[in-house]
């Protein structure tokens, strides 16, 4: 397991604050998958209602604000399978 994932998972955590009610999965290409829903963030491979793909860089500039996830979306550099209204409400509460 990836110390780079178990930190981007604690990060994620502390930003949630148990405010999201779906299931998301971050794929982060060549690192691997970081799930969150109610019970939180954790480093998990589990079915999520959306995942969402990204290199490690752009996922890291996410997390820490420099990059909306939007537009990340909209620049082609966040990849998005699944339920797109899962994937938005992460984003409200990520932001």
């Amino acid at each position: 397991m990836s110390d780079t994932l178990e930190q981007a998972a604690a990060q994620l955590n502390e930003k949630m604050d148990g405010g999201f009610d779906g299931s998301a999965k971050f794929d982060i290409t060549g690192e691997g998958t970081i799930v969150l829903d109610g019970n939180g963030a954790r480093v998990a491979d589990e079915e999520t209602d959306v995942t969402m793909t990204a290199d490690a860089e752009t996922f890291q500039e996410i997390l820490s604000g420099e990059l909306n996830p939007t537009s990340a979306f909209m620049g082609g550099k966040l990849t998005i399978d699944g339920d797109m209204g899962v994937a938005m409400k992460l984003a409200q509460v990520l932001a």
